[in-house]
């Protein structure tokens, strides 16, 4: 599945949205990609997923015992991806402020990858390595359905995306003049 797909499917489920947004990472955006509307759609969603499985399958060597989703926007793909890798999906979530994995165990030396719904900067991925190398696990890459930073994130693991989308995001105290202009709208979930 290629970049005009996935964002085709984004403007079937009416996930592509066009204004001013403030995004999860405090940058400032012309376009969000509203991934919640295309997970309430199963037939969507399975195919997005199913697509970044066979990618990861592609991409990461040897055996993968567990994908790990970062919470919130990790847990529908991690899962759904892990149906069609035949492997467990755990997520971590914050407590304290902190990535942790509260609700489950990960054997020691277990063979992970990361799954997240659309990266910007890279932090919520970060965040869950640096989670996971406490626990030693072996983190073996990052997925995500869409990498809005068309490569440049830094996410600390190799990072395999289904589509590279660049989209433009700036700085509030540097918006252009059309952006500037728009009231802005924070439809994401850190911050809840």
């Amino acid at each position: 599945m290629g970049r005009d797909e996935v964002i085709s499917i984004f403007r079937e489920a009416g996930a592509y949205l066009e204004g001013h947004f403030i995004l999860t990472s405090g940058l400032r955006s012309p376009i969000f990609l509203q991934k919640a509307r295309v997970f309430m759609h199963a037939h969507l969603t399975e195919r997005l997923c199913r697509a970044l499985g066979a990618r990861i399958r592609a991409e990461v060597e040897g055996r993968i015992d567990t994908l790990v989703g970062p919470a919130v926007g990790g847990l529908i793909p991690a899962y759904e991806t892990s149906r069609h890798l035949s492997v467990p999906s755990v997520y971590v979530e914050r407590e304290a402020g902190e990535f942790r994995l509260r609700r489950f165990e990960l054997e020691p030396a277990s063979r992970v990858v990361v799954v997240e719904d659309i990266v910007t900067t890279g932090l919520s991925i970060r965040e869950t390595v640096a989670c996971l190398e406490k626990l030693d696990v072996e983190v073996l890459a990052a997925a995500c359905i869409i990498d809005r930073s068309a490569g440049k994130a830094d996410v600390g693991v190799p990072l395999i995306a289904l589509a590279q989308y660049e989209v433009p995001a700036y700085p509030a105290d540097a918006l252009p003049p059309e952006l500037a202009a728009i009231p802005p709208v924070k439809p994401g979930s850190r911050g809840l």
